[in-house]
């Protein structure tokens, strides 16, 4: 049983203002692994005047000291990378070999990604006589998701750090483990007091005195849409900045060449990673409409080499983070069904031979609608919808008909062609034969989000731009 009762404020653990505590269910076995502190309005005040203090002497701080902090934490962060990955597994469900693999490597990456930018990130800009400064916008407070923890934490905090803000995270209540962690590692490291603070616990106590606080700055929230919109209002009154990565439902268009059979596997093992618990998941694939009962006799030899089971052993996938996810993805199973989806591989109730636990088959739907719930709604599960088209023109409608614009997927032997379609899709991201970059820019149109994270553009999204006009002489 893990106990996690202290909060990280102002380069200290303290104990919260109220003795009040969340339960943290291991998805696995339904048990409870764990608890944490339940944070509130009065905790997040706290929080806020120890960032706020330490924003005067941070802000000011030179390039160099912010270079040798964020060395210092990667160093830290590769002595803990093992607990970092058991405790993912633990919280959230990833399987060892994804945990202690992707889950914790994005982590790093990002942090060495964000020592390579700041190295030569232009703060200072001469244009005619006015000179151009990028300052930190100032105290952020960070509200991040369970499914990639400590991607999430690190497109975050490396950034806000790197160009001189001060910090207030607070981790998903469902995977706290991590970010319990993660504070260590960042007093491990040296961090001035006050520069980076942590707060457990649930949204309604902590992320919306988090939302509404007049002396944050900013708010970078990921999650869903509904949540983002709650966020966004909250923070309305005090006219912070408001970035927002949400929801997606996003288009895999599978080009109709020789390497057709090969993208349709890549895609159904895409779309089940993670237990498909990712935003920019590929989970509407397009295939031609001549070529849909071939797609669907691939689709469900894919699916069935994906193996589920405890996320301790070697299995592709473990379970989904909850009772109320699992709840949901079975209802939306179901619906698939009755709006009269084929249904592929998988479908209702936990996978064969497991009885507890909120495991999911992973499930293919073929010959769907764009109009059906399975293809409008982000299930967030193992589920794949396969949707055919006519043509290009009509590949393209359909990717972009949706209220979403997180990412896409284009994926086909002709390059050429495949760039084409991926400046006709309408999203933040689209991976063309599934290309990976640590500096490309994340982030959605519609209603998927606002702002960028990732790279360079990610540390725009911490800072503001000044203008002094006549600072040289004309």
């Amino acid at each position: 049983m893990r106990d996690y009762l202290k909060f990280y404020i102002d380069g200290k653990w303290v104990d919260p203002v109220d003795a009040r505590t969340l339960n943290v269910i291991d998805p696995a076995t339904e048990e409870v692994s764990g608890r944490i502190a339940n944070g509130s309005a009065a905790d997040v005040d706290r929080a806020v005047k120890a960032a706020r203090k330490a924003f005067v002497p941070w802000s000011q701080s030179t390039r160099e000291e912010r270079l040798k902090l964020l060395q210092r934490i990667a160093e830290e962060y590769q002595k803990r990378a093992g607990d970092l990955a058991a405790a993912i597994t633990e919280e959230m469900g990833a399987p060892a070999a994804l945990a202690g693999g992707f889950q914790v490597g994005l982590g790093i990456g990002h942090l060495n990604t964000a020592i390579e930018i700041l190295q030569n990130f232009k703060f200072e800009e001469q244009r005619g006589g006015t000179l151009l400064v990028k300052e930190p916008i100032g105290v952020c407070g960070l509200i991040t998701p369970w499914n990639w923890p400590m991607n999430q934490i690190a497109v975050k905090v490396f950034p806000a750090l790197a160009t001189g803000c001060t910090v207030i995270l607070k981790p998903s209540e469902v995977s706290p483990y991590s970010g319990q962690i993660f504070a260590e590692i960042m007093h491990a490291a040296g961090t001035p007091a006050g520069v980076f603070n942590l707060i457990q616990g649930d949204g309604p106590n902590v992320g919306v005195p988090m939302s509404v606080h007049p002396d944050i700055d900013m708010i970078s929230f990921t999650g869903s849409t509904r949540a983002g919109v709650e966020i966004a209002k909250n923070a309305a009154a005090t006219v912070k900045r408001v970035a927002q990565e949400l929801g997606g439902k996003s288009p895999n268009i599978v080009l109709d060449d020789s390497a057709f059979a090969a993208n349709v596997a890549g895609g159904v093992a895409s779309m089940m990673g993670n237990s498909g618990q990712t935003c920019s998941a590929p989970s509407r694939m397009l295939v031609p409409k001549a070529r849909m009962e071939e797609a669907i006799r691939i689709a469900r030899e894919a699916a069935a080499q994906v193996t589920v089971g405890d996320p301790k052993g070697n299995f592709a996938i473990g379970p989904v983070v909850s009772k109320n996810q699992f709840e949901k993805i079975q209802s939306l199973i179901r619906k698939g069904i009755e709006e009269g989806a084929t249904l592929v591989a998988g479908g209702p109730g936990r996978p064969d031979g497991l009885s507890k636990g909120y495991f999911v088959k992973p499930t293919v739907f073929g010959n769907v609608k764009n109009e059906m719930t399975i293809a409008r709604e982000e299930i967030f599960g193992p589920v794949l919808t396969i949707l055919g088209y006519d043509d290009i023109d009509d590949a393209i409608r359909i990717a972009n008909d949706t209220e979403y614009g997180l990412a896409g997927f284009v994926n086909g032997a002709d390059m050429e062609k495949a760039r084409a379609v991926a400046r006709r899709i309408r999203a933040g991201a689209v991976y063309i034969n599934n290309g990976f970059d640590f500096c490309a820019p994340f982030g959605g149109f519609k209603k998927s989000g606002n702002g960028r994270e990732w790279g360079e553009f990610g540390f725009h999204e911490y800072v503001e731009t000044k203008a002094m006009p006549g600072y040289a002489p004309a």
